[in-house]
Order: C-alpha cells, then sequence, then structure tokens
C-alpha cells in the first residue's frame, strides 16, 4: 500500500497579500501620527460637541460640502465678535478674561459705555459694528 504524500507547505490565506511584516496596528500608529501632524501645520483643531442625533447628522453631511468653511466662518462672526478687531470695543472689555464675546454682549458694552467711547477714534469697520448691532437688537446706536 501507497501512501500519499502530505504536503507541509504553509497554508494559503484568502485576502489581501501580506505586504508589510508590520502589523496593521503598527502599521496607522505612524499613519495617525502623520495626520496629526498634517493639521498642527495646517492650524486644525477637533471640536467635540454634544448635540442632538438629528442636528449632529446634519451637521456631519453639511461639513463634506464645499463652502461650508465659509458658510460657518459667516454665521460665527454674526454671532461671536472678537474685540481685537476693534480698538474702542478693545477698551471696554479690559477687564474680561477673553476676547471673544456675543454679538449681544458686545452691543450691551457699547450702549452701557457709550460715555467712554472715543467715537472720533472708530474705524469704518468698527462703525459698521455698532450699526449693524444696533440695528440687531434694536435701541439706539450709541453716537457723539
Amino acid at each position: 500500500m501507497m501512501r500519499a504524500a502530505v504536503s507541509k507547505s504553509k497554508p494559503t490565506t484568502l485576502g489581501r497579500p501580506r505586504t508589510s511584516a508590520l502589523t496593521r496596528t503598527e502599521q496607522l500608529r505612524p499613519a495617525k501620527r502623520a495626520q496629526r501632524e498634517r493639521d498642527a501645520k495646517a492650524e486644525k483643531v477637533e471640536v467635540r460637541l454634544k448635540l442632538p442625533r438629528a442636528l449632529a447628522q446634519r451637521l456631519a453631511l453639511a461639513a463634506r460640502q464645499p463652502g461650508f468653511v465659509d458658510a460657518l466662518t459667516h454665521l460665527l462672526e454674526s454671532q461671536i465678535i472678537d474685540a481685537d478687531d476693534y480698538p474702542e470695543l478693545k477698551l471696554l472689555c479690559w477687564n474680561r478674561r477673553g476676547n471673544l464675546l456675543s454679538a449681544e454682549d458686545a452691543w450691551r458694552l457699547y450702549e452701557r459705555n457709550s460715555r467712554f467711547v472715543e467715537f472720533s477714534q472708530l474705524n469704518s469697520a468698527e462703525k459698521k459694528l455698532i450699526a449693524r448691532l444696533s440695528a440687531r437688537f434694536g435701541g439706539r446706536a450709541p453716537h457723539a
């Protein structure tokens, strides 16, 4: 009786051929590090928000659309004021910790402290800001 020869070769595996001796985890670690470095150079940061599920799904989809960053920037500029961009407002914020404030807070500062504002020193951007805030939040625009 003759026995069939048994092959002792390595069993074949299905799927993609292995091109690296490193495990998948070991390959991903430097790739992720490189991605973080690229994001840091581009001054991109990740922001985590807790939102209702439906709104979060809409935001995720919107973020992938062209022009999203410009639209978001426009929205934020209408809601948040950077006092560093407006010299007289910056002076009114002397006792605040940060330079960002809501548009309504900026308007209230201008209204409450109009006696301290040097209206002759306002640049055109700050004049437009005061007019825009006045139209939005009502009331009389503070002036000299």
